[in-house]
């Protein structure tokens, strides 16, 4: 079962860029997307909606902004818009596809690099959503994969200037100790470190001072699993042959 999560920065400019040429090639089974900044009458193209998947689109209120959506090879039985939380479901963060055996999740968080009232958006939604990541490992028994643009860089590994970094957002200390606690206290695992767990590797890079050229990155998109996903972890990668994005897409097969 393949995997693919990417945060596509306008899914619209990253079709011109070729991604769903490229998506056609790679036999997905679930493929989650971020930061789509489109609405529903932007995405009347068949490009939009590849053939052979089930396409859910969560767009923002604010137009040209956030939204996520999941491609799916088989239909889920109950598909999931909203978290519960009107502050961040406006801004269309949230989609997950409900089967009996499986949940597969596309999440976008907030980013806190433009400013402190965007810092203050992020640590609310750090705060309201690890109640809500706790209550499923109480409540629910499929099997959990919830891919996302986490906009935190969890390690020092996880980013290649981490020393100058360690004031701005993305990998200051709170928001990594509550990946932490992500990780230790809900017993969540990182399913690109189970089988890379000192690999220095990135899915993001600043459109400034030449980084994708340079590979000066950082790691903040995850597929973030529960502990029964763990041995079903089979292979990872990071795929930078082509520029889709200021993100890679993140690839991960799992073992049926």
């Amino acid at each position: 079962m393949r995997v693919i999560s990417f945060n596509a920065n306008g899914i619209r400019s990253a079709a011109r860029k070729g991604f769903f040429d490229w998506l056609a090639t790679q036999d997905a089974d679930f493929v989650c997307i971020q930061e789509t900044k489109a609405q529903s009458d932007q995405l009347t193209d068949p490009e939009f909606n590849p053939p052979g998947y089930v396409c859910q689109y969560v767009s923002a209120e604010r137009k040209g902004y956030s939204g996520v959506a999941i491609f799916a090879r088989r239909p889920p039985t109950r598909i999931i818009t909203e978290l519960g939380l009107p502050e961040f479901d406006q801004e269309g963060r949230y989609c997950a596809f409900e089967y009996p055996d499986l949940v597969v999740a596309s999440l976008y968080l907030p980013s806190g690099s433009a400013g402190d009232h965007r810092q203050a958006s992020k640590d609310r939604f750090l705060e309201a959503y690890l109640p809500i990541m706790a209550a499923y490992r109480e409540s629910h028994e499929q099997p959990f994969i919830l891919c996302g643009d986490w906009n935190i860089a969890h390690r020092e590994l996880d980013l290649k200037n981490w020393r100058s970094n360690q004031k701005n957002s993305g990998f200051l200390p709170h928001e990594r100790a509550w990946l932490d606690r992500v990780f230790g206290e809900l017993g969540y695992v990182d399913a690109h470190r189970v089988v890379a767990p000192d690999e220095a590797v990135y899915t993001w890079w600043s459109n400034r001072a030449n980084a994708w050229e340079n590979n000066v990155g950082w790691r903040i998109d995850y597929q973030i699993i529960t502990p029964d996903m763990k041995d079903r972890v089979q292979s990872a990668r990071v795929y930078r042959d082509q520029k889709f994005s200021d993100h890679a897409p993140l690839i991960i097969d799992y073992r049926d």
